[in-house]
């Protein structure tokens, strides 16, 4: 098991994570980068759509270890580039990955421009926030004029990966245990987000993806969705309780997935994608 997810007494909220003062409940960059590439091929099909030769400020929002925030450094290079995360552990990772940009601790939730971005930016972060219709235009205003806000928002509820743990947490030997547990929240429809961004964009384009993820075993998907949509639940339990969970989550899960020739199994993943430039 990871280090940085045992139990804690003490605890606050942020970006709809229970965190721990100290931190033992932070993200951990590297468990979250252990799918490096799957996790990045979202951000690279999200900048690949922003039509933008020559920004002169872009920022990151829910930068993590910088994996994306490379990608948009390898793409304009001479821009000032910014990066916000609420996680001290994937601030610290960013900064040394990547020292060229500035990054920041801070929650998205309550961020603000002191300047407008010519390209704000933001890759499978904006999922832990709740109230989108009033979020998504808050954050568009951080656009200069003629710039452009990307976002990529996973939209993988549905998957066994997630609706397995759900179901198991609401069993008795869990549903004490987990009654806290800070699980994100349902993201809009593809209808919302066009309907919030309209009012302010000259054009607004809006799709959805699935991704076809090999993985190894049932195992190794529990694996990626530990680092970041079953962490609430983790963060709950202490070390010996998170194995049981997870070992008991697996067994579930892993009649859900149909074998491959080769004995791999085929993880699905959506996300949702939108790209609006501002009016």
């Amino acid at each position: 098991m990871a280090a940085g997810m045992g139990r804690s007494t003490t605890r606050i909220r942020s970006n709809g994570f229970i965190r721990e003062r100290a931190g033992v409940n932070d993200w951990d960059p590297k468990l979250y980068l252990r799918f490096g590439d799957e996790r990045t091929r979202a951000a690279i099909d999200l900048l690949a759509r922003i039509p933008e030769d020559a920004p002169a400020r872009v920022v990151d929002l829910g930068c993590g270890p910088a994996n994306s925030t490379a990608l948009l450094a390898a793409r304009w290079p001479v821009a000032t580039l910014d990066g916000v995360d609420s996680s001290a552990a994937m601030i610290e990772q960013a900064r040394a990955a990547l020292p060229s940009a500035r990054f920041e601790q801070a929650d998205i939730a309550n961020w603000t421009a002191s300047t407008p971005y010519d390209v704000v930016y933001s890759n499978a972060t904006l999922q832990w926030l709740p109230d989108h219709a009033t979020l998504i235009p808050r954050l568009f205003e951080a656009v200069a004029p003629g710039g452009w806000f990307a976002v990529q928002i996973p939209n993988n509820k549905a998957s066994p990966s997630q609706s397995v743990f759900r179901a198991l947490a609401q069993t008795s030997r869990w549903r004490d245990k987990l009654k806290n547990a800070a699980i994100s929240p349902p993201i809009g429809t593809v209808g919302l987000y066009d309907d919030v961004l309209r009012p302010a964009a000259r054009k607004v384009d809006i799709w959805e993806t699935e991704y076809q993820h090999r993985m190894k075993d049932a195992a190794a998907i529990v694996e990626f969705v530990r680092a970041t949509a079953i962490k609430p639940y983790l963060d709950c339990l202490v070390a010996d309780e998170q194995r049981a969970f997870l070992d008991e989550g697996t067994r579930l899960m892993a009649d859900q997935f149909e074998r491959r020739s080769d004995g791999s199994l085929l993880f699905a993943f959506r996300r949702l994608f939108f790209v609006a430039q501002r009016a």
